[in-house]
C-alpha cells in the first residue's frame, strides 16, 4: 500500500508540473493590493493531495500567493489545524481578520469560490479598493 501511495503521489506531482496554469497579469499596484489581502490567509495543504493541487492551480491561475503550510512537514502546523479548525484535513484555508480571530474553511471548491469572491476575480482587472 505504501508503494502505491508513493507512485500515486509522484504521478500527481508530475501532472501538477505539466499542467500548472499561468498567472494573471496585473499592474504592480493591483498585484500589491492582491498580495496585501493574501497576507491575511494561509493554506494548509499537502504537496501531493489532488484537492490541494486543485486549490493551488486556482491560486496560480489568479496570481494569488498565499502562505502554504504543510502539516506533514511541520507538526506545529498540524496542531494549529486540528486545534483551530477542528479537523486534521486538507486543504484548509485559514482566514485571519483584523481583530485576530480566525475562520477555517475546508473543501477545495469552497476555498476556490471564497478566493474568487475575496479577490473580486470575476472582474478584470482587480479593483483598487481594499
Amino acid at each position: 500500500m505504501t508503494f502505491i501511495r508513493w507512485v500515486l503521489a509522484r504521478f500527481i506531482l508530475f501532472i501538477d508540473l505539466l499542467y500548472r496554469p499561468k498567472g494573471t497579469k496585473r499592474s504592480p499596484q493591483e498585484q500589491a493590493i492582491v498580495d496585501e489581502k493574501a497576507s491575511r490567509l494561509s493554506l494548509y495543504q499537502y504537496t501531493a493531495c489532488p484537492f490541494c493541487v486543485k486549490v493551488r492551480w486556482a491560486m496560480r491561475r489568479h496570481s494569488i500567493d498565499l502562505e502554504e503550510r504543510n502539516p506533514k512537514e511541520n507538526p506545529i502546523f498540524g496542531e494549529e489545524l486540528s486545534s483551530g479548525g477542528g479537523l486534521l484535513q486538507v486543504p484548509c484555508l485559514r482566514i485571519d481578520n483584523a481583530q485576530g480571530d480566525s475562520k477555517w474553511l475546508y473543501e477545495s471548491s469552497e476555498i476556490i469560490t471564497y478566493l474568487e469572491q475575496y479577490f473580486n476575480l470575476n472582474e478584470e482587472p482587480v479593483s483598487n479598493t481594499p
